[in-house]
């Protein structure tokens, strides 16, 4: 898609949204479920874990990636997000009333899947679709300024941990699980996340014998869907079975 066209284009930044309080935790929830039941000991677990950080910072976070974007491309950028305000819905009724004609809409989760990039996908076509022509970004695992951020984070915290533990720290590179089910039809989720976590291990050196070691580990939704097949791999009360051997995470 060429955005230096006349036509007025815009670009959508997709995410999943956060409450901006702990006593949206409820409310929340419900958006995740689409309105299924969540039992009282989830909803108090997810509301003692969001009460220890105050507050998520992901709505302000992506507002303000919306901006510099915007300034960057001398275009509008807006934001969506799925289970919390600003609701897609909403941001899509916004861009009509503006004019937009044609959108680049991504989604600000990199590796593709049908439980993710695949619902916010969904989450565009309802309520009678989007009015403007889009051309979605399926996926940008492997976008080199993508492995160029990470490396430049990794680089800075793993020198840090070295530093103070006074031992070359090997790395578990995290990532959020998905359903084994979703993987075995086809789901390119786990091979693109592996693929994102080996690119940064190449260029931030640790395939170059930098650092001791590096592995991948998953992490697996808990409460009322502990029960479902979990790609494997899980971290497990915040260790991983590659810290038996003295690797720090």
């Amino acid at each position: 898609m060429d955005l230096s066209v006349a036509e007025r284009n815009a670009v959508l930044l997709l995410a999943h949204g956060s409450p901006d309080s702990v006593d949206e935790i409820p409310e929340f929830l419900s958006q995740i479920t689409r309105g299924r039941a969540v039992p009282p000991e989830v909803i108090e677990e997810v509301k003692h874990r969001y009460g220890l950080i105050g507050r998520s910072p992901l709505t302000a976070l992506t507002l303000r990636q919306g901006e510099l974007l915007a300034e960057e491309l001398k275009l509008p950028v807006y934001v969506g997000m799925r289970n919390w305000k600003p609701f897609i819905a909403d941001t899509i009724a916004t861009m009509k009333s503006d004019g937009v004609g044609r959108a680049v809409v991504i989604c600000l989760a990199p590796q593709n899947s049908r439980t993710s990039v695949g619902l916010y996908r969904a989450a565009l076509n309802v309520q009678g679709g989007v009015p403007f022509a889009v051309d979605f970004v399926e996926s940008w695992h492997d976008h080199p300024l993508l492995i160029a951020a990470f490396v430049e984070k990794f680089r800075a915290g793993w020198s840090r941990a070295c530093s103070e533990m006074a031992v070359r720290v090997p790395v578990i590179f995290t990532a959020h699980s998905v359903p084994q089910r979703t993987i075995t039809e086809g789901d390119p989720y786990e091979t693109q996340t592996k693929e994102t976590a080996r690119l940064v291990a190449l260029e931030g050196g640790l395939a170059r014998g930098v650092c001791a070691a590096h592995r991948i580990s998953l992490r697996s939704r808990r409460g009322a869907l502990r029960h479902r097949h979990w790609i494997q791999g899980v971290c497990r009360e915040g260790r991983h079975p590659a810290m038996s051997g003295g690797v720090a995470e």
